[in-house]
């Protein structure tokens, strides 16, 4: 079904097919999982043709319909899982750490650690499945000018040695994908721009497993001020929250989005802290995480939601090897 061409799909000729390609709509999984609006912007069609071809695409992805749950489980199988580096804060999400087909989004204060678990997890999915890692590429859409490759090199020397000698960062550094997002319309753009990279990549050796958005807010925070335009804000971040999850769904991915904070002056009981993007955010994410800081290098990581764990903390620490115990 994978090496199906868009050509074979009902409704589509040569020239549809190469307009859907340059839209971003190169698989038959992609054509399958959108609606048929985006295709009748992205291939000039009319709606009825669009809804022939998202209905052919899905007979043949074999997507779409009702199944039981003994095949859900048997699918669900192949997440993967991407260790954080502290045994504590695997065991908050369930043992193994953060898992594939799902958003995980990461929120707190400047200085907690958002931007450094989001660092760790570029280095610990390139590692291999014993490891902890799944042996894939990371691609990072950087929307505050945050990537450090030096801070790369730093974690890559705290790994462990291995059998044939030490890791080099430039191993590492090679297998990770930086784009730097200049306004919000450029980071949705990145996010179609990653499906096509994640489709050259898929038969290579190291296949994209983790897309990270670091932060996923920034620029719609900055972009769209007052309440006036709060309806078209949450719109547009939630059409890039549904592509991100579509990514995630394609590739077998993690998406990690780090997400920032605003204080509530009202609160007077309890903590004022909370993360931006309302409740459109808060239902899309799949595990929410609320860092925050502790003595010294110590942070906090609390478990706010999840669809199979209970709330919970773990302590964790960040050091000059990364993220440890």
């Amino acid at each position: 079904m994978s090496k199906m061409l868009l050509e074979d799909l009902q409704g589509v000729g040569p020239a549809t097919a190469e307009k859907l390609r340059e839209a971003g709509y190169s698989t038959v999984e992609a054509i399958a999982v959108a609606s048929p609006g985006e295709l009748v912007g992205a291939a000039e069609v009319g709606e009825t043709t669009a809804a022939k071809i998202i209905a052919s695409a899905r007979e043949a992805a074999d997507i779409g319909g009702f199944e039981t749950g003994d095949l859900v489980l048997e699918r669900r199988k192949l997440v993967g899982k991407i260790t954080t580096g502290s045994k504590s804060f695997d065991d908050l999400l369930g043992g193994g750490g953060m898992e594939t087909q799902c958003i995980v989004e990461v929120y707190g204060e400047f200085g907690c650690g958002k931007t450094q678990v989001a660092h760790q997890m570029a280095v610990n999915v390139q590692l291999p499945v014993e490891s902890g890692g799944l042996s894939g590429s990371a691609i990072i859409i950087d929307t505050e000018n945050t990537f450090r490759p030096e801070r790369i090199g730093q974690m890559v020397r705290g790994l462990p040695l291995r059998e044939e000698g030490e890791w080099t960062s430039e191993e590492f550094l090679r297998n990770i994908h930086v784009a730097r997002a200049y306004n919000s319309n450029h980071q949705i753009l990145l996010a179609d721009s990653a499906l096509d990279l994640a489709e050259r990549l898929r038969e290579t050796d190291m296949p994209v497993r983790l897309l990270v958005v670091d932060s996923v807010t920034a620029h719609f925070r900055a972009e769209y001020v007052g309440r006036g335009t709060l309806a078209d804000r949450q719109q547009k971040l939630n059409k890039h929250l549904h592509d991100l999850m579509r990514f995630g769904d394609l590739n077998n991915a993690l998406i990690l989005v780090t997400n920032q904070v605003m204080s509530k002056p009202d609160t007077f009981f309890g903590d004022p802290t909370r993360p931006v993007g309302g409740h459109v955010l808060g239902h899309t994410a799949t595990f929410r995480l609320y860092l925050r800081k502790s003595k010294g290098e110590k942070r906090i990581a609390r478990l706010i939601d999840s669809p199979c764990l209970p709330d919970g903390e773990a302590v964790f620490s960040v050091t000059m090897e990364g993220l440890r115990d």
